[in-house]
């Protein structure tokens, strides 16, 4: 054979068998071998074509990334430093400019810009601007903002605020011996904007009006200045064109709020010993109660105006919220006893004259605490009086009872019998004097159950005194002044 003549496939097959017979390999094994390395040169293409198709892909998502966010972080990177960013602002939450006057933080901020930016960021960016324009919500869940109590307690000495609308003939004696002095003076919570509410307690329970014995029944509304005066233009107007109407506003100049309660309270107990010095009892209630206050005036039949009472929904042991997310969240550094003293629900409370003066002295030696109810059971507590509870005054409102829970609990029948029913809206207000005021209204009941009736159980022994009270008179319903 020509050496030098190209060899062809077959020739290099010769030669390869002729070499493996020389060496004793047998031919068979040796193809075989052959040919698993021909088809593993050609799979070394197709895998490199495969990688280059992975690499092109992982390119185009790349590049759709760097399209939607400019900044180059995926969006699970963005929900992670979202959320780590508005933990940190969380905890350093900008301080409330501060007045003239170094008067306590209000409760609510106007804004959060630092937070509601964190939130945008935490959320995916949609691809289009219309998507966007839909994916955004029109108005942002309401949360509950932290509360400054550091500046609460630098600022908590600064107690006395002028009074900004007064009503210095509120309780004024015209008469012999104090003869036109209030038997019973209404002083109702309020805010500016509750208009509404406070009209509807003008027109129904909180009526002025003189009694048979030749009393009065007086009323008057604490307000402070709104916190964010653009929410209710012309404010100050309203409420000078409201006393001058109605001739029952008290307005001081401190920002009202949730956590300012406490200076409302402060405020009024020295106006009532400054302005209404002889006023025999002191009815103190929310805005947004129904008060009987034909049943408050025989419970109050026959009672000693020189002594202490303090009549309401008493609250013992309870223990101070440590949630921070709670409305009534107080830090340990500021309350660090494990129980509160007895106190009355802010929703609605009696206590005499007597009281009412003793109380504002009281109050001037206890510091100022954020949750006002509290801080009345700090005063009587440093008075060392014990406040009476009342099964009438349902300041947490008329519980349904676990059996029936379809029965209706906002019925006539029920309301004539007690004397302070907390959280009703105004329609109900209404509705409730207008159904209490019909001559023709009847409240049977029945002295047997018929055979398979409803029945309540001993566990709901409270919620049956609410619904279904048995009938009191004046000797039950008046306070014996012996358990305090």
């Amino acid at each position: 054979m020509d050496l030098e003549s190209p060899m062809g496939h077959g020739d290099c097959v010769l030669l390869l068998q002729d070499d493996w017979w020389h060496h004793g390999v047998k031919p068979e094994l040796s193809m075989t071998r052959l040919r698993k390395l021909r088809h593993l040169r050609g799979d070394v293409p197709c895998t490199v074509l495969l990688l280059l198709l992975v690499l092109l892909c992982l390119l185009l998502y790349t590049r759709q990334l760097l399209q939607l966010d400019p900044h180059g972080s995926t969006a699970s990177s963005r929900i992670l430093l979202g959320t780590e960013k508005s933990k940190v602002e969380r905890r350093s939450v900008p301080k409330a400019a501060s007045s003239s006057k170094p008067t306590p933080p209000p409760c609510k901020p106007q804004s959060r810009p630092a937070q509601s930016r964190a939130r945008a960021q935490s959320k995916p960016r949609p691809r289009s601007r219309s998507r966007q324009k839909k994916a955004l919500p029109s108005k942002m869940a309401p949360t509950i903002p932290a509360f400054d109590f550091q500046s609460y307690v630098r600022g908590k000495d600064h107690r006395r605020f002028p009074l900004l609308i007064n009503q210095p003939e509120k309780c004024a004696a015209r008469g012999v011996e104090g003869e036109d002095a209030p038997y019973l003076l209404i002083a109702v919570k309020s805010i500016p904007q509750d208009f509404d509410k406070r009209q509807v307690v003008r027109r129904t329970w909180g009526q002025e009006r003189r009694l048979q014995t030749s009393e009065w029944v007086r009323r008057v509304f604490l307000l402070g200045v709104p916190p964010n005066g653009s929410a209710l233009p012309l404010w100050d107007q309203l409420l000078s064109h409201e006393s001058r109407a109605f001739g029952d506003i008290l307005l001081w100049d401190f920002q009202d709020t949730f956590f300012n309660l406490t200076l409302k309270e402060t405020h009024f107990l020295e106006w009532v010993n400054r302005s209404c010095p002889r006023v025999k009892f002191v009815f103190k209630g929310d805005a947004d109660v129904y008060v009987n206050v034909e049943n408050i005036l025989e419970m109050l039949r026959g009672q000693k105006v020189d002594r202490d009472l303090f009549v309401g929904d008493i609250i013992a042991n309870a223990k101070p919220i440590r949630r921070r997310n709670s409305k009534y969240y107080v830090p340990e550094f500021m309350y660090g006893a494990g129980l509160y003293p007895p106190y009355a629900g802010g929703g609605g409370f009696v206590m005499s004259g007597h009281t009412a003066r003793r109380l504002s002295s009281a109050c001037q030696q206890v510091e100022l605490f954020p949750i006002d109810d509290v801080f009345l059971g700090m005063c009587l507590q440093v008075m060392g009086v014990k406040p009476l509870r009342h099964q009438g005054f349902r300041t947490f409102g008329i519980p349904r009872p676990s059996e029936a829970p379809h029965l209706q609990t906002f019925e006539p029948c029920f309301y004539r019998e007690l004397m302070v029913v907390h959280s009703l809206s105004v329609p109900q207000i209404w509705l409730m004097w207008n159904l209490l005021q019909d001559p023709g209204l009847r409240c049977h009941r029945r002295n047997s159950q018929a055979p398979g009736s409803f029945r309540w159980r001993t566990a709901d022994s409270r919620s049956r005194a609410a619904l279904h009270p048995p009938p009191v008179t004046a000797v039950q319903r008046r306070v014996s002044l012996a358990e305090s």
